[in-house]
C-alpha cells in the first residue's frame, strides 16, 4: 500500500469523525434528543388519594428510566366526570408532541359507546400506551348499614356514592339496579372513590364501590363490609363473597354485565393525544413494556401495596373494537343503564 494511499484514508477517517463530532446529528438518536431535559405531564383522571392516583405515582417514578432522554414525569391529578375532563383536554388543549399522557378512569372505553354526555373526543383515536393492571370491584358498605348481604340489596334500600356516570362507582352501582334489580339510591357529584369513602366514614353515605386492590391499600376490609364482587371468577381473597353476574336474570343483560365487565382486565388505561408522532408514541409504548418487567418497579409495587399486572397497547386496542362492534342491543341496553338520557 503506497504512502500517498495511507495518507489518503487517514484523511478521510479524520474528516469523517470531524463530521460527526461537529453535526450533533448524523448518528443521534432523535427520540433521546427531543425529551432530553423536557418533562413529561401524567394527568390522571381522578381525585388523589385513591387507587388511579396511587398507581399513576408508581409509574412515574419509573417510567423515565426507560425513555430515552430520560425527562422527568410530573403528576398533576384533573378529576371530574369519570375522567371526561381530562379525556377531552388530552384530545384537543395538550400538548400533541408526546409531553402529556393520561391515565384514565376506564368507563372512558365505554363512554362513547353509551353516548355519554360532554365528551368531545374519539376513543378510538387515542393512542394507548398500556394498562398497569386488572380489576376486582366490590360493593362496601359500612357496618352499621341497613343491607348485610348481597341478597339485602335485592329488597332493602342503600345509599352509595357516584362520581360521574363513566365513573367505577356510578356505573357499576347503576348496572347492578338494572341489572340484578339491587336497591342502591346514587349520591351523584363526588371528586373520585376517595371522596366517596369518606364521606361514608362521616355517615353522610352508607357505602360505595372501590376497588379490590385499593380496598387492601388502605385496609378497609377490616372496618366496612364487602357485599358483592365483579368479574367472572372469584378473587382468591373473596371466596365467601358472591359475584354479581349470578344474579343478572336475562341473556341480553347477562351480555352487557359481561362487556362492562370485560373493560376491568385493562383496568389502568394509559393515553396519549392521537397526533403524537409514531417514533414518540413507539419509545412511550416499548418504555411502559420494559418497565413493566423492572425489578425495581415491581418491588417498588411490592412495598407500595398496589398490585400489578400490566398488559401491553394491543389488549386495550382489542377491548375499543370490541366496543365498536357491539350489537345494537347489547348497546341500547347499555346506553340505558350507563346514560338514560343518552
Amino acid at each position: 500500500m503506497s504512502n500517498a494511499y495511507q495518507r489518503l484514508r487517514t484523511a478521510l477517517a479524520a474528516a469523517f469523525a470531524l463530521l460527526l463530532a461537529g453535526s450533533g446529528g448524523v448518528l443521534a438518536d432523535p427520540i433521546a434528543d427531543f425529551y432530553a431535559g423536557k418533562q413529561i405531564t401524567f394527568i390522571v383522571g381522578s381525585d388523589p388519594g385513591g387507587g388511579y392516583d396511587a398507581q399513576a405515582r408508581l409509574v412515574a417514578r419509573h417510567l423515565s428510566r426507560f425513555i430515552p432522554g430520560h425527562p422527568t414525569v410530573l403528576v398533576q391529578n384533573m378529576p371530574g366526570a369519570g375522567s371526561v375532563l381530562m379525556s377531552n383536554r388530552i384530545a384537543n388543549t395538550a400538548a400533541k408532541d408526546g409531553t402529556v399522557i393520561g391515565l384514565v378512569q376506564r368507563g372512558i372505553l365505554l363512554s362513547q359507546l353509551t353516548a355519554q354526555p360532554g365528551i368531545h373526543y374519539d376513543v378510538g383515536s387515542f393512542n394507548w400506551i398500556g394498562s398497569i393492571a386488572s380489576e376486582t370491584l366490590v360493593m362496601l358498605v359500612r357496618k352499621d348499614a341497613p343491607v348485610t348481604s348481597a341478597e339485602d340489596m335485592l329488597t332493602k334500600e342503600l345509599v352509595v356514592g357516584g362520581a360521574g356516570a363513566t365513573s367505577d362507582a356510578e356505573a357499576m352501582s347503576r348496572l347492578l339496579n338494572a341489572t340484578i334489580g339491587s336497591k342502591l339510591k346514587i349520591v351523584s357529584g363526588y371528586a373520585g372513590s376517595n371522596d366517596i369513602m369518606l364521606a361514608a366514614e362521616r355517615g353522610e353515605l352508607q357505602g360505595g364501590v372501590l376497588s379490590w386492590s385499593n380496598v387492601k391499600l388502605k385496609g378497609l376490609q377490616r372496618t366496612m363490609r364487602v357485599l358483592i364482587q365483579t368479574g367472572m371468577t372469584k378473587e382468591p381473597d373473596l371466596p365467601d363473597v358472591p359475584l354479581a353476574i349470578d344474579f343478572v336474570k336475562t341473556d341480553i343483560d347477562r351480555k352487557v354485565a359481561e362487556l362492562w365487565f370485560t373493560q376491568l382486565t385493562v383496568a389502568r388505561p394509559i393515553m396519549a393525544a392521537a397526533e403524537v408522532p409514531p417514533d414518540r408514541l413507539a419509545a412511550l409504548r416499548t418504555a411502559f413494556t420494559e418497565m413493566a418487567k423492572d425489578e425495581q418497579f415491581l418491588a417498588d409495587a411490592a412495598k407500595s401495596k398496589l398490585e400489578v399486572s400490566p398488559v401491553a397497547h394491543e389488549v386495550i386496542d382489542r377491548f375499543v373494537a370490541l366496543t365498536k362492534a357491539a350489537s345494537p342491543e347489547v348497546a341500547r341496553r347499555l346506553t340505558e343503564i350507563l346514560n338514560p338520557k343518552g
